[in-house]
Protein backbone atom coordinates (compact mmCIF):
# COMPACT_ATOMS: atom_id res chain seq x y z
CA UNK A 1 0.00 0.00 0.00
CA UNK A 2 1.73 3.24 -1.03
CA UNK A 3 1.03 6.55 1.14
CA UNK A 4 1.48 9.94 -0.02
CA UNK A 5 4.47 11.52 2.01
CA UNK A 6 3.83 14.71 4.11
CA UNK A 7 3.96 17.73 2.64
CA UNK A 8 7.47 19.74 3.28
CA UNK A 9 7.22 22.76 6.12
CA UNK A 10 7.45 26.24 4.09
CA UNK A 11 11.24 27.12 4.94
CA UNK A 12 12.54 30.78 5.95
CA UNK A 13 15.79 32.17 5.77
CA UNK A 14 16.42 34.87 8.78
CA UNK A 15 19.19 37.66 8.65
CA UNK A 16 19.68 39.69 11.67
CA UNK A 17 21.61 43.03 11.73
CA UNK A 18 22.15 45.66 14.36
CA UNK A 19 21.59 45.55 18.10
CA UNK A 20 20.30 43.34 20.69
CA UNK A 21 16.63 44.88 20.52
CA UNK A 22 16.91 44.04 16.82
CA UNK A 23 17.90 40.81 17.91
CA UNK A 24 14.83 40.29 20.22
CA UNK A 25 12.48 41.78 16.91
CA UNK A 26 13.88 38.75 15.11
CA UNK A 27 13.37 36.51 17.88
CA UNK A 28 9.50 37.45 17.78
CA UNK A 29 8.99 36.95 14.30
CA UNK A 30 10.28 33.71 14.34
CA UNK A 31 8.32 32.58 17.43
CA UNK A 32 5.49 33.04 15.67
CA UNK A 33 6.79 31.39 11.93
CA UNK A 34 7.72 28.50 14.05
CA UNK A 35 4.37 28.50 15.61
CA UNK A 36 2.39 28.57 12.40
CA UNK A 37 4.65 25.50 10.78
CA UNK A 38 7.63 27.25 9.23
CA UNK A 39 11.21 25.94 9.04
CA UNK A 40 13.99 28.24 9.91
CA UNK A 41 16.70 27.33 7.93
CA UNK A 42 20.68 28.92 8.26
CA UNK A 43 21.89 28.69 4.32
CA UNK A 44 19.77 30.99 1.36
CA UNK A 45 19.61 28.01 -0.95
CA UNK A 46 17.50 26.12 1.81
CA UNK A 47 15.37 28.94 2.54
CA UNK A 48 11.56 29.93 0.18
CA UNK A 49 11.93 33.07 1.08
CA UNK A 50 14.34 35.32 2.91
CA UNK A 51 13.43 38.01 5.77
CA UNK A 52 16.29 40.28 6.91
CA UNK A 53 16.02 42.42 9.71
CA UNK A 54 18.25 45.93 9.09
CA UNK A 55 20.09 48.46 11.24
CA UNK A 56 19.69 52.03 10.35
CA UNK A 57 21.42 53.73 13.30
CA UNK A 58 24.37 55.23 11.30
CA UNK A 59 25.58 55.12 7.76
CA UNK A 60 27.98 52.39 7.83
CA UNK A 61 25.08 50.33 9.24
CA UNK A 62 22.62 51.08 6.34
CA UNK A 63 25.46 50.39 3.86
CA UNK A 64 26.02 47.04 5.45
CA UNK A 65 22.22 46.55 5.60
CA UNK A 66 21.89 47.22 1.42
CA UNK A 67 24.78 45.15 1.22
CA UNK A 68 23.44 42.09 2.52
CA UNK A 69 19.50 42.51 0.68
CA UNK A 70 21.29 42.50 -1.84
CA UNK A 71 23.33 39.18 -1.28
CA UNK A 72 20.31 37.62 -0.13
CA UNK A 73 18.36 38.76 -3.92
CA UNK A 74 22.02 37.38 -5.74
CA UNK A 75 21.64 34.05 -3.82
CA UNK A 76 17.54 33.74 -3.80
CA UNK A 77 15.38 36.02 -5.19
CA UNK A 78 12.62 36.39 -2.86
CA UNK A 79 13.36 38.53 0.14
CA UNK A 80 11.30 40.43 2.86
CA UNK A 81 12.69 43.75 4.49
CA UNK A 82 11.86 44.95 7.73
CA UNK A 83 13.93 46.77 10.80
CA UNK A 84 15.14 50.21 11.23
CA UNK A 85 16.70 51.03 7.98
CA UNK A 86 12.86 49.97 6.65
CA UNK A 87 11.68 53.75 7.31
CA UNK A 88 13.85 54.76 4.37
CA UNK A 89 11.71 52.48 1.93
CA UNK A 90 12.36 54.40 -0.54
CA UNK A 91 16.08 54.38 -0.40
CA UNK A 92 15.72 50.29 -0.36
CA UNK A 93 13.72 49.94 -3.36
CA UNK A 94 15.71 52.50 -5.33
CA UNK A 95 18.62 50.32 -4.96
CA UNK A 96 16.89 47.12 -4.78
CA UNK A 97 13.51 47.22 -6.74
CA UNK A 98 12.90 43.30 -6.39
CA UNK A 99 11.83 43.26 -2.47
CA UNK A 100 8.91 41.93 -1.33
CA UNK A 101 7.63 43.86 1.24
CA UNK A 102 9.42 46.83 3.36
CA UNK A 103 8.55 47.64 6.99
CA UNK A 104 9.46 49.28 9.75
CA UNK A 105 11.15 48.32 13.32
CA UNK A 106 8.41 46.07 15.58
CA UNK A 107 5.89 45.74 12.59
CA UNK A 108 5.41 41.78 13.62
CA UNK A 109 2.12 40.98 11.92
CA UNK A 110 2.96 42.93 8.54
CA UNK A 111 6.63 40.76 8.30
CA UNK A 112 4.62 37.48 8.77
CA UNK A 113 2.13 38.42 6.54
CA UNK A 114 4.55 39.60 4.20
CA UNK A 115 6.13 35.73 4.33
CA UNK A 116 2.87 34.66 3.72
CA UNK A 117 2.15 36.32 1.04
CA UNK A 118 5.49 34.64 -0.68
CA UNK A 119 5.17 31.19 0.82
CA UNK A 120 1.72 30.05 1.93
CA UNK A 121 1.42 28.47 5.46
CA UNK A 122 0.63 24.43 4.80
CA UNK A 123 -3.20 24.32 4.95
CA UNK A 124 -2.71 21.07 7.29
CA UNK A 125 -0.26 22.37 9.86
CA UNK A 126 -1.51 21.37 13.97
CA UNK A 127 0.29 24.07 16.14
CA UNK A 128 -0.50 21.64 18.95
CA UNK A 129 1.90 19.07 17.34
CA UNK A 130 4.05 21.06 15.94
CA UNK A 131 5.72 22.44 19.39
CA UNK A 132 7.46 25.91 20.22
CA UNK A 133 9.44 25.87 23.67
CA UNK A 134 7.65 27.77 26.05
CA UNK A 135 10.45 30.28 26.08
CA UNK A 136 9.80 30.66 22.26
CA UNK A 137 12.76 30.75 19.62
CA UNK A 138 15.90 32.25 20.70
CA UNK A 139 18.83 33.14 18.29
CA UNK A 140 21.20 33.17 21.57
CA UNK A 141 22.89 30.31 22.75
CA UNK A 142 20.99 28.83 25.36
CA UNK A 143 22.98 29.64 28.23
CA UNK A 144 21.82 33.60 27.57
CA UNK A 145 19.17 35.56 26.75
CA UNK A 146 18.19 38.83 26.24
CA UNK A 147 15.11 40.84 28.25
CA UNK A 148 13.42 43.49 26.14
CA UNK A 149 11.62 45.56 28.45
CA UNK A 150 10.14 48.87 27.01
CA UNK A 151 10.61 50.09 23.39
CA UNK A 152 11.06 53.96 22.15
CA UNK A 153 12.75 56.33 23.56
CA UNK A 154 11.35 59.96 24.78
CA UNK A 155 14.75 61.83 24.30
CA UNK A 156 15.67 63.70 21.36
CA UNK A 157 19.83 63.19 21.45
CA UNK A 158 20.95 65.86 18.45
CA UNK A 159 22.81 63.01 16.78
CA UNK A 160 20.45 60.08 16.86
CA UNK A 161 17.00 59.16 14.59
CA UNK A 162 15.93 56.35 16.72
CA UNK A 163 12.54 57.87 18.24
CA UNK A 164 11.36 58.82 14.94
CA UNK A 165 12.07 54.97 13.79
CA UNK A 166 10.77 53.28 16.98
CA UNK A 167 8.59 56.02 18.46
CA UNK A 168 8.03 57.54 22.36
CA UNK A 169 8.72 55.01 25.23
CA UNK A 170 6.16 52.59 25.62
CA UNK A 171 6.97 49.99 28.82
CA UNK A 172 5.78 46.26 28.52
CA UNK A 173 3.59 45.06 31.63
CA UNK A 174 5.67 44.13 34.27
CA UNK A 175 3.85 40.72 34.78
CA UNK A 176 4.75 39.80 30.86
CA UNK A 177 8.40 40.96 31.32
CA UNK A 178 8.60 38.82 34.43
CA UNK A 179 6.91 35.74 33.52
CA UNK A 180 8.75 35.44 30.05
CA UNK A 181 12.12 35.94 32.46
CA UNK A 182 11.01 33.20 34.13
CA UNK A 183 10.37 30.62 31.48
CA UNK A 184 13.91 31.62 29.71
CA UNK A 185 15.22 30.64 33.55
CA UNK A 186 13.37 27.43 33.45
CA UNK A 187 14.50 26.52 29.73
CA UNK A 188 18.21 26.95 30.81
CA UNK A 189 19.08 30.44 30.14
CA UNK A 190 22.18 31.61 33.45
CA UNK A 191 22.42 34.86 32.23
CA UNK A 192 19.45 37.68 31.47
CA UNK A 193 20.94 40.82 29.65
CA UNK A 194 17.96 43.17 30.25
CA UNK A 195 17.88 45.74 27.01
CA UNK A 196 15.69 48.55 25.71
CA UNK A 197 16.72 52.03 24.46
CA UNK A 198 16.72 53.48 27.87
CA UNK A 199 15.75 51.16 30.28
CA UNK A 200 16.29 53.49 33.09
CA UNK A 201 12.84 55.21 32.02
CA UNK A 202 10.78 51.80 32.86
CA UNK A 203 7.65 52.91 33.72
CA UNK A 204 7.75 56.10 33.01
CA UNK A 205 5.14 56.52 30.42
CA UNK A 206 2.57 54.68 32.59
CA UNK A 207 3.28 56.39 35.63
CA UNK A 208 5.05 53.81 37.22
CA UNK A 209 1.64 51.66 37.56
CA UNK A 210 1.25 48.22 39.55
CA UNK A 211 1.14 45.48 38.30
CA UNK A 212 1.05 41.63 39.06
CA UNK A 213 3.35 39.05 39.04
CA UNK A 214 2.87 35.60 40.89
CA UNK A 215 -0.13 36.90 42.52
CA UNK A 216 1.86 40.02 44.50
CA UNK A 217 2.01 43.85 43.28
CA UNK A 218 4.78 44.66 41.56
CA UNK A 219 5.30 48.35 40.84
CA UNK A 220 6.27 48.79 36.69
CA UNK A 221 9.68 50.53 37.72
CA UNK A 222 13.18 49.51 37.39
CA UNK A 223 14.29 48.79 40.83
CA UNK A 224 11.43 46.59 41.56
CA UNK A 225 12.51 44.85 38.08
CA UNK A 226 15.82 44.23 39.24
CA UNK A 227 14.73 43.01 42.92
CA UNK A 228 12.16 40.41 41.13
CA UNK A 229 14.29 39.01 38.90
CA UNK A 230 17.35 39.16 41.42
CA UNK A 231 15.72 36.61 43.31
CA UNK A 232 15.80 33.90 39.99
CA UNK A 233 19.08 32.63 41.03
CA UNK A 234 20.50 33.98 37.34
CA UNK A 235 23.25 36.75 36.00
CA UNK A 236 21.29 39.64 35.81
CA UNK A 237 22.85 41.89 33.64
CA UNK A 238 21.41 45.57 32.74
CA UNK A 239 22.31 47.43 29.73
CA UNK A 240 21.63 51.00 28.19
CA UNK A 241 21.00 52.68 31.26
CA UNK A 242 20.79 56.47 31.92
CA UNK A 243 22.41 57.65 35.51
CA UNK A 244 18.66 59.10 36.66
CA UNK A 245 19.08 59.45 40.28
CA UNK A 246 16.84 56.46 41.15
CA UNK A 247 19.84 54.05 39.74
CA UNK A 248 21.44 55.29 43.00
CA UNK A 249 18.75 51.96 44.39
CA UNK A 250 20.54 49.75 42.37
CA UNK A 251 24.16 49.47 43.33
CA UNK A 252 23.03 47.84 47.14
CA UNK A 253 21.08 45.34 45.30
CA UNK A 254 24.33 44.83 43.25
CA UNK A 255 26.68 44.65 46.70
CA UNK A 256 24.02 42.30 48.23
CA UNK A 257 24.51 39.61 44.83
CA UNK A 258 21.20 40.10 43.76
CA UNK A 259 22.07 41.25 39.84
CA UNK A 260 25.19 41.24 38.65
CA UNK A 261 27.60 44.38 39.78
CA UNK A 262 27.73 46.14 35.83
CA UNK A 263 26.10 49.44 34.43
CA UNK A 264 26.59 49.78 30.52
CA UNK A 265 26.18 53.40 30.96
CA UNK A 266 25.92 55.46 27.23
CA UNK A 267 27.63 59.19 28.55
CA UNK A 268 28.78 59.57 25.10
CA UNK A 269 30.82 62.54 26.12
CA UNK A 270 32.04 64.38 29.50
CA UNK A 271 32.25 68.36 27.84
CA UNK A 272 29.36 70.18 29.18
CA UNK A 273 29.36 72.32 25.80
CA UNK A 274 29.33 68.87 24.06
CA UNK A 275 27.05 67.36 25.99
CA UNK A 276 24.60 70.22 25.95
CA UNK A 277 25.13 70.09 21.58
CA UNK A 278 24.20 66.47 22.25
CA UNK A 279 20.80 67.42 23.88
CA UNK A 280 22.33 64.46 26.31
CA UNK A 281 19.48 63.91 29.20
CA UNK A 282 21.02 63.47 32.94
CA UNK A 283 24.18 64.28 32.82
CA UNK A 284 25.27 66.99 35.25
CA UNK A 285 29.06 67.64 36.68
CA UNK A 286 28.08 65.24 39.67
CA UNK A 287 28.56 62.38 37.57
CA UNK A 288 32.17 61.54 38.91
CA UNK A 289 30.73 62.20 42.41
CA UNK A 290 28.40 59.55 41.89
CA UNK A 291 30.75 57.18 40.72
CA UNK A 292 32.67 57.74 43.17
CA UNK A 293 29.84 57.03 45.56
CA UNK A 294 28.62 53.83 43.82
CA UNK A 295 32.15 52.03 43.89
CA UNK A 296 31.83 52.87 48.11
CA UNK A 297 28.64 50.81 48.38
CA UNK A 298 29.84 48.58 45.76
CA UNK A 299 33.40 48.24 44.93
CA UNK A 300 33.16 45.27 42.77
CA UNK A 301 31.23 48.03 40.48
CA UNK A 302 32.18 47.28 36.37
CA UNK A 303 31.03 50.35 34.31
CA UNK A 304 31.20 50.01 30.85
CA UNK A 305 30.35 53.19 28.16
CA UNK A 306 30.35 54.22 24.57
CA UNK A 307 32.15 57.85 23.41
CA UNK A 308 31.40 60.11 20.36
CA UNK A 309 34.57 61.62 19.11
CA UNK A 310 34.55 64.20 16.64
CA UNK A 311 31.05 65.67 17.00
CA UNK A 312 30.07 68.70 15.40
CA UNK A 313 31.94 71.74 17.57
CA UNK A 314 34.31 69.70 19.56
CA UNK A 315 37.25 71.37 20.06
CA UNK A 316 40.61 70.23 21.30
CA UNK A 317 39.85 71.62 24.63
CA UNK A 318 36.58 69.79 24.98
CA UNK A 319 38.71 66.34 23.65
CA UNK A 320 40.91 67.14 26.29
CA UNK A 321 38.46 67.22 28.67
CA UNK A 322 37.23 63.75 28.23
CA UNK A 323 40.94 62.58 28.37
CA UNK A 324 40.70 63.79 31.68
CA UNK A 325 36.96 62.94 33.04
CA UNK A 326 37.93 59.56 31.73
CA UNK A 327 41.30 59.22 34.16
CA UNK A 328 39.05 60.35 37.03
CA UNK A 329 36.21 58.73 36.14
CA UNK A 330 38.15 54.90 36.07
CA UNK A 331 35.69 53.59 33.42
CA UNK A 332 36.66 49.64 33.01
CA UNK A 333 34.84 48.86 29.46
CA UNK A 334 35.03 51.36 26.86
CA UNK A 335 33.84 51.65 23.45
CA UNK A 336 34.49 54.71 21.33
CA UNK A 337 33.04 55.79 17.58
CA UNK A 338 33.75 58.63 14.86
CA UNK A 339 30.97 60.88 14.87
CA UNK A 340 29.00 59.98 11.71
CA UNK A 341 26.28 61.95 10.23
CA UNK A 342 22.83 60.49 10.32
CA UNK A 343 19.96 61.38 7.49
CA UNK A 344 17.17 63.29 9.47
CA UNK A 345 19.32 63.65 12.75
CA UNK A 346 18.96 67.25 14.33
CA UNK A 347 22.74 67.80 14.66
CA UNK A 348 22.96 67.64 10.96
CA UNK A 349 21.26 71.53 10.99
CA UNK A 350 23.39 72.82 13.84
CA UNK A 351 25.28 75.71 12.94
CA UNK A 352 28.64 74.16 14.14
CA UNK A 353 32.09 73.53 12.44
CA UNK A 354 32.32 70.43 11.56
CA UNK A 355 35.37 68.35 12.78
CA UNK A 356 37.67 66.72 9.72
CA UNK A 357 38.11 63.35 9.18
CA UNK A 358 41.82 63.12 10.00
CA UNK A 359 41.34 65.04 13.53
CA UNK A 360 38.54 62.72 14.18
CA UNK A 361 41.09 59.65 13.84
CA UNK A 362 43.51 61.57 15.47
CA UNK A 363 41.45 61.65 18.81
CA UNK A 364 39.95 58.61 18.05
CA UNK A 365 43.34 57.09 18.19
CA UNK A 366 44.38 58.99 21.60
CA UNK A 367 41.49 58.11 23.20
CA UNK A 368 42.01 54.20 22.58
CA UNK A 369 45.49 54.57 23.69
CA UNK A 370 44.57 56.59 26.80
CA UNK A 371 41.50 54.11 27.58
CA UNK A 372 43.69 50.90 26.79
CA UNK A 373 45.61 52.04 29.55
CA UNK A 374 42.74 52.49 32.25
CA UNK A 375 41.01 49.30 30.84
CA UNK A 376 44.85 47.41 31.09
CA UNK A 377 45.14 48.73 34.56
CA UNK A 378 42.19 48.01 35.92
CA UNK A 379 42.32 44.26 34.86
CA UNK A 380 45.72 43.70 36.21
CA UNK A 381 44.11 44.30 39.39
CA UNK A 382 42.26 41.30 39.40
CA UNK A 383 45.03 39.09 38.90
CA UNK A 384 45.41 36.73 41.46
CA UNK A 385 41.60 36.93 42.72
CA UNK A 386 38.77 34.58 42.28
CA UNK A 387 36.24 34.85 40.06
CA UNK A 388 32.78 32.91 38.64
CA UNK A 389 32.92 32.18 35.04
CA UNK A 390 29.58 31.79 32.91
CA UNK A 391 31.66 29.76 29.96
CA UNK A 392 30.69 30.53 26.54
CA UNK A 393 32.85 27.88 24.19
CA UNK A 394 34.93 24.81 24.46
CA UNK A 395 38.01 23.33 22.29
CA UNK A 396 40.73 21.14 22.96
CA UNK A 397 42.55 24.14 24.02
CA UNK A 398 40.12 24.96 27.16
CA UNK A 399 36.97 27.11 27.43
CA UNK A 400 36.54 30.57 27.17
CA UNK A 401 33.84 32.26 29.22
CA UNK A 402 32.94 35.42 30.78
CA UNK A 403 32.64 36.75 34.45
CA UNK A 404 30.43 39.49 35.58
CA UNK A 405 32.22 42.36 33.88
CA UNK A 406 31.91 40.45 30.52
CA UNK A 407 29.05 41.13 28.26
CA UNK A 408 28.77 39.24 25.48
CA UNK A 409 30.07 40.30 22.17
CA UNK A 410 31.02 43.50 23.38
CA UNK A 411 33.52 42.89 26.39
CA UNK A 412 36.35 40.70 26.84
CA UNK A 413 36.82 37.04 27.22
CA UNK A 414 38.07 34.79 30.28
CA UNK A 415 40.39 32.16 28.91
CA UNK A 416 40.39 28.88 31.24
CA UNK A 417 43.51 26.60 30.24
CA UNK A 418 42.38 23.63 31.90
CA UNK A 419 39.01 24.08 30.78
CA UNK A 420 38.25 21.05 28.01
CA UNK A 421 36.48 19.73 30.85
CA UNK A 422 34.04 22.11 30.64
CA UNK A 423 30.60 22.59 28.70
CA UNK A 424 29.06 25.89 27.57
CA UNK A 425 26.77 26.92 29.81
CA UNK A 426 28.80 25.39 33.14
CA UNK A 427 29.44 28.36 35.44
CA UNK A 428 33.19 27.09 37.11
CA UNK A 429 34.96 29.06 39.88
CA UNK A 430 38.37 30.29 38.50
CA UNK A 431 41.65 31.97 39.83
CA UNK A 432 43.36 34.86 37.55
CA UNK A 433 46.29 34.25 35.79
CA UNK A 434 47.08 36.89 33.98
CA UNK A 435 45.39 39.97 31.74
CA UNK A 436 45.86 42.27 28.82
CA UNK A 437 43.91 45.29 27.92
CA UNK A 438 40.86 43.43 27.28
CA UNK A 439 40.97 39.58 28.65
CA UNK A 440 41.88 37.47 31.56
CA UNK A 441 43.51 34.17 31.61
CA UNK A 442 42.57 31.74 34.40
CA UNK A 443 42.35 28.53 35.70
CA UNK A 444 39.61 26.32 37.36
CA UNK A 445 40.28 25.86 41.00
Amino acid sequence: MSTTPAPANPKVGFVSLGCPKALVDSERILTQLRMEGYDVVSTYQDADVVVVNTCGFIDSAKAESLEVIGEAIKENGKVIVTGCMGVEEGNIRNIHPSVLSVTGPQQYEQVVNAVHDAVPPRQDHNPLIDLVPPQGIKLTPRHYAYLKISEGCNHSCSFCIIPSMRGKLVSRPIGDVLDEAQRLVKAGVKELLVISQDTSAYGVDVKYRTGFWNGAPVKTRMTELCEALGSMGVWVRLHYVYPYPHVDELIPLMAAGKILPYLDIPFQHASPKVLKSMKRPAFEDKTLARIKNWREICPDLIIRSTFIVGFPGETEEDFQYLLNWLTEAQLDRVGCFQYSPVDGAPANDMDLEIVPDEIKQDRWDRFMAHQQAISSARLQMRVGREIEVLVDEVDEQGAVGRCFFDAPEIDGNVFIDNGSNLKPGDKVWCKVTDADEYDLWAEQI
